[in-house]
């Protein structure tokens, strides 16, 4: 009944970014964990722009004022639009940069700040999450 409505995009893409702050908290709890072994590389995640990507792309697509055909299935198509349904949040290792000279690259204090921003956003996208469903329930026992 819900299944193609912007109410039910919304509150995927809310579990979906739930999921990913909780990798981030995961990568950054290790990160804090292992900030005095030499030679450690820090980890992080990335989703957000991942995501911007695929909600663009489907912008993309669904503006096009003359829409492509692909006659024979050999023919490639000019574009195909990201599916925000196939991201998933990835966990990248940062071989780039250095901060002290045993060549470990974690900064705790930007570990703690970038954990305490986590879990705001968490909890920002569990809030709204719990008040979709409010809204939801109050709708139905009107109806």
């Amino acid at each position: 009944m819900f299944e193609k409505t912007h109410f039910m995009k919304t509150q995927d893409l809310l579990e979906r970014g739930m999921n990913a702050a909780t990798l981030k908290r995961k990568v950054i709890s290790d990160n804090i964990a292992n900030a005095d072994v030499p030679h450690f590389k820090r980890s992080e995640v990335i989703f957000e722009s991942m995501i911007k990507r695929a909600m663009e792309s489907e912008k993309i697509e669904a503006s096009k004022a003359i829409p492509t055909r692909i006659e024979d299935e050999r023919h490639i198509s000019f574009f195909t639009p990201l599916d925000y349904r196939q991201v998933q949040p990835k966990s990248n290792i940062d071989y780039l940069t250095t901060m002290r000279a045993d060549g470990n690259n974690v900064d705790p204090e930007k570990e703690v700040v970038d954990a305490s921003n986590s879990q705001m956003q968490y909890m920002l996208m569990a809030d709204r999450l719990n008040a979709n469903y409010r809204d939801l329930k109050n709708v139905m026992r009107l109806a």
